[in-house]
């Protein structure tokens, strides 16, 4: 089961299962998720007994002030790492707007701006030991960027990384309407909450056109250390 099921996390799941290079990445290694600030009682006890021992917070410091951070666990090494720096409000877009575009656009902002954080990340799930998680605040956009590159690094199809950032559709109604119980009426574009697959399809493609390939982006504007790279393929993939 990709999606793991929890009574108020609505996009956790799990990154293993798709074909790589040389192999399958492994189940229960490394997860994506929506805000984990929202864990407590059995969903924690959920959390916790999956084992992680790393968890990535890809949000700004005001969301994590507003909506609280995982909670602070034995073992448990937590980074925040907040990739966008242009922040941007999809709430009040018209429906004229295109979701694909408009998002790929967003993303390679976040893929040119956010070189530090990603990079760090990158790194940070290469040498974690144990499950690692990552997360924004519904684990679509900034979520969805990581995945992206990881599951690159590793091999991953262009198919399948399409196909896994659509997975956030099967959460959307839920986390929509999490977000207008406690703001009514605070959204008026049809696209807003949405994953189509063209927006990550288009990000992957102008983030090559841009510099070469997604692999040469990694290693050049992120300056990612091949080591890095061996090692996430050595922790994720298995035969």
């Amino acid at each position: 089961m990709r999606h793991l099921p929890f009574a108020r996390l609505h996009n956790f799941r799990d990154l293993g299962g798709y074909p790589a290079r040389g192999g399958t990445v492994r189940w229960g290694l490394l997860y994506r998720s929506d805000s984990l600030g929202k864990l407590a009682g059995d969903d924690l006890a959920r959390f916790t007994a999956l084992g992680v021992r790393t968890v990535i917070d890809l949000r700004h410091a005001y969301e994590i002030e507003a909506r609280g951070r995982v909670p602070d666990l034995d073992g448990l090494s937590y980074h925040h790492l907040p990739i966008e720096h242009r922040p941007y409000d999809q709430t009040s877009l018209g429906p004229d707007v295109d979701p694909g575009r408009y998002l790929a656009d967003r993303y390679l902002e976040v893929a040119e701006d956010g070189a530090v954080e990603l990079s760090a990340a990158l790194e940070v799930i290469a040498d974690a030991e144990g499950p690692a998680v990552f997360h924004c605040a519904s684990g679509k956009d900034r979520t969805g960027v990581l995945a992206a590159l990881v599951l690159n690094a590793i091999g991953v199809s262009t198919v399948d990384i399409v196909e896994d950032f659509a997975r956030t559709g099967l959460a959307t109604d839920r986390l929509l309407a999490d977000w207008l119980a406690e703001r009514p009426g605070s959204y008026t574009w049809p696209g807003y909450g949405r994953a189509p697959e063209s927006a990550m399809r288009l990000f992957l493609a102008d983030l090559s056109a841009a510099h070469g390939s997604v692999e040469s982006y990694v290693a050049h504007h992120l300056r990612v250390a091949p080591a890095t790279i061996t090692s996430l393929h050595r922790r994720f993939v298995g035969r």
